[in-house]
């Protein structure tokens, strides 16, 4: 007896699920994505003040948007994400539902059910789909992955929490990720 088909997910099954379900679609397939914890949240509001008062200070044309925001990276294939944060800086690719084209970088911060989803899937489909700057965040291990597209590939730089990290895609920025984890809470 065959098996049964998988079953391939198009835009229009994204597009339609419930607006409380947040999910991505990469290659037909749904990945749904549980809450994210307090941690995450506070790194991604930390992450995203900074950014964005270094593109307002500098009068700068990208625009920084937190999750859930949705990123079709290529016209032409079907995967439609939600990064942590996106940056673009081609505002061409902006529309009503997100973003259309490749963000020039993205955040992921990293949950701690899933880690290969951002570790190997999500950094080869960013990587073909030319996205310039990728870093992955790992609250547990206390790191930070940058990546960064040279021609047709991303060269990797390992960082910790107490490092000051530059910024690739702006060439006068640097997040000093001690001061930013300073400022987030402990457990109780």
């Amino acid at each position: 007896m065959p098996l049964p088909k998988e079953q391939i997910y198009t835009e229009d099954d994204y597009w339609n699920l419930p607006e409380n379900i947040r999910a991505e679609l990469i290659d037909g397939k749904i990945y749904y994505m549980s809450a994210p914890s307090r941690i995450h949240q506070e790194l991604i509001g930390g992450l995203y003040a900074l950014i964005y008062n270094h593109i307002r200070s500098k009068k700068g044309i990208c625009r920084v948007y937190p999750a859930p925001f949705a990123v079709k990276l290529r016209k032409d294939r079907e995967n439609t994400v939600e990064p942590d944060i996106s940056i673009i800086c081609d505002r061409s690719k902006l529309t009503d539902k997100g973003c259309t084209g490749a963000p020039d970088w993205i955040i992921e911060i990293v949950s701690p059910s899933n880690p290969g989803h951002d570790y190997v899937r999500k950094l080869n489909l960013y990587a073909d789909a030319g996205v310039r700057e990728y870093w992955i965040i790992d609250p547990a291990e206390e790191s930070v992955m940058v990546y960064v597209r040279k021609e047709e590939h991303f060269d990797f730089t390992a960082y910790s929490f107490q490092d000051k990290i530059p910024v690739n895609v702006f060439d006068d920025f640097t997040i000093d990720f001690a001061e930013l984890i300073a400022d987030i809470p402990a457990d109780e």
